[in-house]
């Protein structure tokens, strides 16, 4: 099992600090450092700035918004932070919502699991060094009746791996078909099979297993004696996942709580939300929730919890560490690598 860090784990804006973090994070033997993008800073640009001052650590994006650039884009953008990376670089892609992509970028989210299915082909074909030549029901390139050519990249080609984020069913069975990794989020490893069955079904379709993918899953981690307060803090954070990351018809982490077992309570989360009674929202989420879906609780709770991930299959966890100061999250990153190798060991 690897360990991988986020860069939300340190103030937007404080860039030296970004990399104090991940220079130290790489010598605790973390795996890889992934950054995001919703309506803020972009997902890439800080990887190429930890590209210059890392040796070792992996680079991914978690995620780029599909939709939000072109394929020929996105290869082009790929193979300049491979070759700064000397191959370090993972790209994340996750379909966001239609609120940020529509409201934000002005790009229709429309047939999400398709685009993002053509992005990719088209995408593999630019790294690949084919002429980009593709008919889809999203991309046609050349453009028809016009100018342009078929085109092969010039820049120097690399094996990119490609990680698609999937909650819904048929996301993740496209994520098993398609990407050579899984980031999931609102998992609880006791119910993984609610996304592995659909990932492990599309991987049958492309001739290959699981056991060829990183699982790769995201979540919080805080080591405490006391559980129950913490556990309450973490339960209370999930009242604006559900109540206001999504709309009424489409939250896709309320829906997969749900369909963890969850239903109830998280349908009643986001109406009390939508109703304006957002403290009761939050305390209305299940302490139990946060539990199973993150570590929280004393060392020998996370090791066992390690256990758990570790046999349902994931490969990889990308701990959001807490704390303002770098020094604080340093420390809980080198408590949770030391339990990460004694479970690793057994």
């Amino acid at each position: 099992m690897h360990i991988a860090v986020s860069n939300r784990s340190i103030a937007s804006g404080d860039w030296e600090s970004v990399v104090t973090f991940a220079v130290e994070a790489e010598r605790l033997g973390v795996h890889s450092i992934w950054t995001n993008e919703a309506w803020g800073y972009d997902a890439v640009t800080p990887l190429a700035f930890l590209a210059g001052r890392t040796s070792r650590l992996g680079l991914g994006t978690g995620i780029v918004q599909i939709g939000t650039r072109t394929p020929a884009n996105l290869a082009m953008t790929a193979l300049t932070l491979a070759s700064m990376s000397g191959g370090r670089f993972m790209l994340g892609l996750g379909t966001s919502g239609p609120q940020v992509v529509e409201g934000w970028h002005g790009v229709s989210f429309a047939r999400p699991i398709q685009r993002t299915r053509e992005l990719i082909e088209v995408f593999r074909l630019a790294v690949g060094g084919e002429r980009v030549s593709y008919d889809g029901e999203i991309y046609t390139l050349p453009l028809p009746g016009g100018e342009g050519r078929a085109i092969r990249s010039a820049a120097i080609l690399a094996d990119i791996p490609i990680y698609i984020a999937a909650l819904g069913p048929r996301n993740l069975e496209l994520a098993g078909e398609l990407a050579d990794g899984w980031m999931g989020g609102s998992f609880i490893p006791e119910s993984a099979e609610v996304f592995l069955k659909h990932i492990r079904a599309g991987a049958a379709k492309a001739g290959k297993t699981l056991d060829s993918m990183d699982l790769h899953v995201p979540l919080s981690v805080e080591f405490t004696d006391d559980v129950d307060e913490v556990a309450k803090r973490h339960a209370r954070g999930y009242g604006f996942t559900f109540g206001a990351m999504g709309s009424f018809d489409n939250n896709f982490y309320k829906n997969a709580f749900a369909r963890q077992g969850f239903e109830d309570e998280v349908n009643e989360v986001q109406r009390l939300w939508m109703d304006g009674r957002r403290d009761e929202a939050r305390d209305f989420v299940p302490t139990e929730l946060a539990l199973k879906a993150n570590l929280i609780g004393t060392a020998d709770m996370i090791r066992d919890r390690l256990r758990v991930y570790r046999d349902a299959g994931i490969t990889t966890l990308r701990a959001g560490l807490p704390g303002e100061e770098i020094d604080e999250k340093l420390e809980t990153l080198s408590w949770l690598m030391a339990l990460v190798d004694e479970v690793n060991a057994e």
